[in-house]
């Protein structure tokens, strides 16, 4: 056991559960390998890091992570119109999430919300963009973190 806590410039493993308002699990890794990450490296949004401050080896926790500090609000301007014919033929399903080219020229992803005659509606919110999460943690090890 170390006597690492966790904190700006540590490495964390740990096991976690991330949880719909119901219950509904959405993301884990409990029955796959643990999560590894540099605490400010982005990988975890910092509203997920900020309850893990201080905490240790071993030590676990449930918390209550509000769409400000997780996915943020489901934003109306993020839902665009677009026409069927802009699907090249691939007619989509509503629910399909797919790629779509940014305007930097990067992939965006989107969820295909709607279908109306040649109406299509895209979301390009976060899929839990307005979702209040319960993020469980068990921490197995606090490192400091190692410059590759």
């Amino acid at each position: 056991m170390s006597d690492y806590r966790i904190d700006e410039g540590m490495e964390v493993t740990l096991h976690f559960t991330l949880k719909l308002e119901d219950g509904t699990e959405v993301d884990s890794t409990r029955d796959k390998a643990p999560a590894t990450f540099q605490v400010g490296d982005g990988n975890l949004p910092p509203g997920f890091e900020a309850p893990l401050t201080g905490l240790s080896d071993g030590d676990a926790g449930s918390y209550e992570i509000t769409p400000e500090h997780a996915f943020g609000q489901h934003n109306p301007q993020n839902v665009q119109l677009m026409k069927r014919d802009d699907f090249e033929g691939e007619v989509p399903e509503v629910g399909t999430v797919m790629s779509f080219a940014d305007a930097a020229g990067g992939e965006l992803p989107g969820v295909i919300a709607d279908i109306d005659g040649e109406q299509v509606k895209v979301d390009f919110n976060h899929p839990l963009a307005g979702r209040t999460l319960t993020f469980e943690v068990e921490v197995i090890k606090v490192a400091p973190a190692t410059t590759h």
